[in-house]
């Protein structure tokens, strides 16, 4: 990320990540409709916002768990990883366990409306059905919802409204999460 992204406030971070966001959703769902080299350019500009996405909420819920938050983004890198390459392996499967610590993280936090862990939450079960191609295949399109469902509202939410940046702080303090916005800091 540049200079400017590392200086930015934590709740300017989360809007940013609702942008990256928002173009995963656009790009992602483009390569679905696109094949050959449309398709894979489309999955790997995907996979790119999606990394960015990660890096983002990295910092966003370290003050909430910093061991938890590098879990999950370990997840989602693999996944992101896995579909740039387009890995036999589907990375759904990581993307599901991915939400449903974001999930996990969001109802933790003091920052963030905990329905939309909840939400979330939701979405990595029904993406972690995708374990299963046969499951996966019977269940389409009832398990995709989960994941428009939890992973749109996040979106939305980060992209309206943010986060709430002096309870972020709070919780960076109590958590003895450096507050600064620099990113090279010894608390990443």
């Amino acid at each position: 990320m540049t200079d400017r992204t590392v200086g930015t406030s934590p709740s300017r971070k989360a809007r940013i990540a609702g942008v990256f966001y928002l173009l995963t959703f656009l790009t992602g769902g483009y390569a679905l409709f696109v094949h050959g080299r449309w398709r894979f350019v489309a999955t790997l500009i995907a996979s790119a916002c999606y990394v960015v996405v990660t890096l983002l909420f990295y910092y966003i819920f370290k003050p909430v768990s910093k061991s938890l938050s590098f879990l999950a983004a370990l997840f989602s890198l693999t996944g992101c990883f896995l579909g740039a390459i387009g890995s036999p392996i589907d990375p759904t499967v990581f993307f599901g366990c991915y939400c449903l610590l974001i999930g996990y993280l969001i109802v933790k936090s003091l920052f963030l409306p905990s329905v939309l862990g909840v939400l979330m939450a939701f979405a990595g079960l029904g993406w972690l059905t995708f374990v299963s191609p046969q499951l996966a295949k019977f269940l389409i399109p009832y398990n995709l919802i989960p994941g428009l469902l939890g992973e749109g509202a996040l979106t939305l939410w980060l992209l309206v409204v943010s986060l709430n940046e002096p309870r972020w702080k709070e919780q960076a303090l109590a958590r003895g999460v450096p507050a600064s916005n620099d990113l090279h800091s010894p608390g990443l």
